[in-house]
């Protein structure tokens, strides 16, 4: 009798991380067929794209007609289509049908393989500098890189998802996805597609209402994170109605600094010190709020939670500081948290659904997942023990004891005022202070953090609020700055629009305060230069530009001073110079904390 043979096809893909990255991306942004083109630098990926089940592929030999094929297979399907070719002039040949494709909004997904970075214009066979080769035509183009670790792994996916995302919203468009690849070319040992993640994009109010609440109601360990956000983002009239302190001990653990508009700064990084690494305290989810956060220690907790991170923005840019983002909702912050409050508040079938006549209507939209409440009790011991010890702890005459003097003041004025924190140092202990004194906004220059303009930003901020007529004249601007921010800047004070409502403390150690704290720079002999060690005052400065200038060398003349600050009325600005021991000021910081591990 006769015996049948087995023929098994074994599918193997190719042993670039970044192709593989690549290709399952295709598959999960539903990118069907592909119109591959020959070279032996993109042979690598056109053996994935055929091997893979999901995607048909179509041979096209020259690259020219290749791009306006792939624009008809787009045209007649209504769904992206990639379009693949080798390294060199090949990706140049595509700018006619990728341009045709930008003005009909035809989402084209443009495939190059190039050189690695180093042979570029090195005279290396069918090298040029691919990276925005195609200029304006497309929305987006990426260069992935090889990864070797999981940051680069990480940054390969988020390029991916990007650029096929920004292929179909807010219309459909052509990107580019430029893909580096190393010899050697053909090993093909990896038997499956990496599962990798995808980010989806929420753009409309009606999934935001439904999709917030019900990621909240499910999740056993829900978190808000409210990063940094402008003024355009929120509406005055509306500021009371989400408060974020009442969020936090009403519905869900909210980490809020005071660099956001909607009331209520944490001290954060207080807490996570406090908890330290136990699991318990980790989030499953994560919904993300506005811009910058300060704390390093929060960015960390973040990445290292394992949780599922949705970043509401009405910015299309995908800013994935947690290394865990899976879904983008495009709303403005503030109307999202007015719509989760709103949820929360009624969270019935009618409310949600704006609807009267639902069977349900007395039933809850959502069932609360039952071990979310044990949750919440812990982040609520924590943050009220954290807040009691602030309160409670006086430091010695230093940098911190006179953050913490000025926002003890501050709770207690009557006039109208805005603060300006500089980086560093600063905003630092700003965000220890201003949520425990007080519930105001923190204004500081967190879009790439350097030290710079903090004092010119804070002159032109109260020469407009001068500009705004008001009953009671304009309102006080501070500013809280340290020294290598102040000197750095100090033509702010060279300026004809200074007015008496600016007021300004200058902590001034000697040095960039902030580098006693890190760890192992004080065995460099570079220590001092890295530090900046200085011995400059302001006084001469505030002499030159009419400047009132009072100085502080102990407690008492810091808070006579800082009195002084907040309730002299003049014409001009004043300047209060705090001297401090930058060795002390870290001392004090030191002690603060191992108090609070000790009560933990």
């Amino acid at each position: 009798m006769g015996r049948g043979l087995l023929h098994f096809i074994i599918i193997m893909f190719s042993n670039k991380d970044n192709i593989n990255i690549l290709t399952s991306l295709l598959v999960a942004h539903h990118v069907r067929r592909a119109v591959v083109c020959p070279g032996a630098r993109n042979a690598p990926v056109v053996h994935n794209l055929n091997e893979c089940e999901a995607i048909e592929c179509y041979p096209v030999t020259d690259e020219r007609s290749a791009g306006f094929f792939a624009l008809g297979l787009s045209q007649a399907l209504a769904e992206p289509v990639a379009v693949c070719v080798t390294s060199g002039s090949a990706l140049l040949n595509l700018a006619p049908a990728v341009a045709e494709a930008w003005y009909q909004h035809i989402p084209l997904v443009v495939i190059s393989a190039d050189r690695p970075e180093a042979w570029i214009d090195q005279l290396d066979g069918q090298t040029l500098p691919q990276q925005g080769a195609l200029g304006p035509f497309v929305r987006k183009s990426v260069t992935l890189p090889e990864p070797h670790d999981d940051v680069s792994s990480w940054h390969c996916n988020r390029l991916v998802n990007e650029a096929l995302l920004d292929c179909c919203y807010p219309f459909a468009a052509p990107v580019h996805i430029n893909v580096p690849i190393s010899e050697p070319f053909f090993e093909f040992t990896v038997p499956a597609l990496p599962d990798e993640r995808q980010i989806h994009r929420y753009t409309t109010a009606s999934d935001v209402d439904i999709f917030l609440p019900r990621v909240f109601y499910e999740a056993a360990r829900p978190m808000i994170v409210v990063g940094q956000l402008f003024s355009d983002w929120v509406d005055e009239d509306d500021l009371s109605y989400v408060d974020m302190r009442r969020f936090f001990y009403d519905y869900c653990p909210v980490m809020s600094e005071s660099l956001n508009n909607i009331f209520g700064g944490f001290p954060i990084d207080a807490a996570l010190s406090v908890i330290g690494d136990d699991a318990a305290y980790r989030p499953d989810v994560v919904v993300y709020f506005g811009g910058h956060i300060v704390s390093k220690r929060m960015k960390r907790f973040l990445r290292q939670s394992g949780a599922r991170v949705i970043m509401v923005s009405d910015d299309p840019q995908i800013h994935d500081v947690t290394m865990r983002v899976t879904e983008q909702v495009m709303m403005k912050p503030f109307d999202a948290l007015m719509s989760l409050h709103y949820f929360f508040e009624h969270n019935t079938y009618a409310d949600a659904l704006g609807s009267n006549d639902v069977e349900e209507d007395n039933q809850p939209f959502y069932q609360l997942n039952p071990a979310h409440e044990d949750y919440h009790r812990m982040w609520q011991e924590v943050m009220r023990r954290v807040e009691q010890q602030t309160l409670e702890f006086e430091p010695q005459y230093s940098q911190m004891a006179t953050v913490r003097y000025l926002e003890e003041q501050l709770s207690d004025v009557f006039f109208d005022y805005q603060i300006h924190y500089a980086n560093s140092s600063a905003v630092r202990l700003a965000n220890l202070y201003a949520g425990v004194f007080n519930r105001h906004h923190v204004w500081c220059n967190r879009g790439v953090n350097g030290i710079e303009g903090t004092l010119s930003t804070a002159v032109g901020f109260a020469a407009g609020k001068r500009a705004v007529p008001a009953d009671n004249g304009p309102e006080k601007v501070i500013c809280v700055i340290g020294d290598l921010s102040f000197f750095y800047d100090q033509n702010a004070m060279w300026n004809s629009h200074l007015g008496g409502n600016l007021r300004v403390i200058l902590l001034n150690n000697g040095g960039g305060g902030i580098f006693h704290t890190l760890p192992g720079l004080s065995d460099s002999d570079a220590h001092s230069m890295v530090m900046a060690r200085h011995d400059t005052t302001a006084q001469g400065i505030c002499t030159q530009c009419d400047v009132g200038y009072i100085k502080a060398t102990n407690m008492q003349e810091m808070r006579q001073g800082i009195v002084t600050l907040l309730t002299e009325e003049t014409t001009r600005p004043m300047v209060l110079e705090v001297f401090t021991d930058a060795a002390v000021d870290a001392e004090q910081l030191s002690v603060y904390n191992s108090q609070l591990t000790i009560h933990h």
